[in-house]
């Protein structure tokens, strides 16, 4: 843990609307602290990948271990004193290790766990598979392994975002290359469903041409589930798109912001949604004009129509975003800025009405593409942040909590 991340203090303008409003004029000039935390985790020193998830505000941490050609999956819960033992979910020596395309692990609602990782498929470049496994125990036992696509293709199967689905047991989102090879160079966005038992129930087509790479992002809403992913248009116009499950099937996608950001490439900038009720926050990231920002919007009817963004960056942003929503219907951002000759790992409250508070910084981010996407999640009255940390060519899961 750096010094900067031990010494992180958000003032009135975080503490207190986590807590539930803003500073009352009767204090003053008092300032209201929250002060960041480190949590220790017992992560190995070749560690990457963090993953945070919570539900009914139990919050799973999980990440990659490396040991030679060896991952690990592992993970941890939340507990009154720390984070528990790590539990390995699985491991292998064909896996596709990635900071950007992770793998995660998610409490469902009748109280299994659900996992999933990147295996590298026989025979073809630069193609890997999704794996699923479930747990009934906690996590001291999984099932055998199976994939929520089967097509057969040896192209890329990830990006992969794990929710609740209603009605059922598992559900998740994921980006599908099974077109690059048979009719042209669209990746799509599909979606699959689990019944308890983990059984494939459904797999759906969501939008048949999406950014090749960028991370996909789901919250559940008092209406269903909502998607976020980068689309990508004949043009090459790669802006963020949502989808809602409305009575059973997937709406057409549909643009947060006409940021009009066009670029012959894949950005590996993917969004990050929250949801509670109807209110909803999405965050995201656009180059347009070579200029990196990160915006926020609101949303007040579970996704459907969005409000004006509100920046978050107070300068040159390199995204990597996540949001939070609290319960006065404010949110807070993170994302990644490159200040002081260095990138940082930042946070600030926003509200709908476009008001920000001061932007603080966690901690520092390196330059190497192993220092990821960090992670931010919402678990009751805390919120958890989990980044990695890299130096002299290692990497590390590092995380902490904002207490109030």
């Amino acid at each position: 843990m750096t010094t900067g991340t031990r010494a992180a203090i958000l003032c009135c303008s975080l503490g207190a609307a986590i807590a539930g409003g803003a500073c009352s004029r009767s204090r003053g000039s008092t300032r209201v602290q929250v002060q960041i935390e480190p949590l220790a985790l017992a992560a190995a020193a070749r560690s990457l990948a963090p993953q945070l998830t919570v539900t009914r505000d139990q919050a799973i941490v999980s990440w990659l271990e490396t040991q030679g050609r060896t991952a690990f999956l592992k993970f941890s819960e939340r507990t009154a004193s720390g984070w528990s033992e790590p539990r390995t979910v699985a491991s292998g020596d064909d896996w596709f290790v990635n900071s950007a395309d992770v793998p995660s692990v998610i409490r469902l609602d009748d109280g299994a766990l659900a996992a999933h990782w990147l295996q590298n498929a026989e025979g073809g470049e630069e193609a890997y598979d999704l794996r699923l496994a479930f747990s009934k125990d906690g996590g001291k036992t999984w099932t055998a392994p199976v994939s929520p696509h089967h097509d057969g293709t040896k192209t890329e199967h990830g990006f992969a975002s794990l929710f609740q689905a209603p009605g059922a047991g598992l559900g998740l989102v994921w980006l599908d290359g099974r077109a690059v090879v048979k009719e042209n160079d669209n990746m799509s966005l599909r979606a699959a469903v689990f019944d308890h038992e983990g059984a494939q129930l459904s797999e759906s087509l969501l939008d048949d041409r999406v950014c090749d790479c960028c991370p996909t992002a789901i919250a559940i809403t008092s209406d269903g589930p909502i998607v976020a992913f980068r689309d990508r248009s004949p043009g090459e116009v790669r802006d963020i798109a949502i989808s809602r499950l409305v009575a059973g099937q997937w709406t057409a996608p549909k643009t947060v912001h006409d940021d009009g950001w066009q670029i012959a490439a894949c950005p590996v900038n993917g969004p990050a949604l929250s949801a509670n009720g109807r209110r909803v926050a999405v965050a995201w990231m656009t180059g347009k004009d070579d200029q990196g920002r990160a915006f926020a919007a609101f949303s007040d009817d579970a996704g459907a129509t969005f409000g004006s963004p509100i920046r978050l960056d107070d300068g040159s942003s390199l995204g990597r975003v996540d949001i939070e929503l609290i319960d006065d219907g404010s949110a807070v951002a993170s994302w990644a800025e490159f200040a002081e000759q260095r990138a940082q790992l930042r946070i600030r409250w926003i509200d709908s009405r476009g008001t920000r508070g001061p932007a603080q910084t966690v901690a520092g981010l390196g330059s190497e593409r192993t220092s990821g996407y960090p992670r931010m999640a919402r678990s009751g009255r805390e919120l958890l942040l989990a980044w990695t940390e890299t130096a002299d060519g290692r990497s590390a899961i590092r995380t902490a909590a904002a207490h109030w």
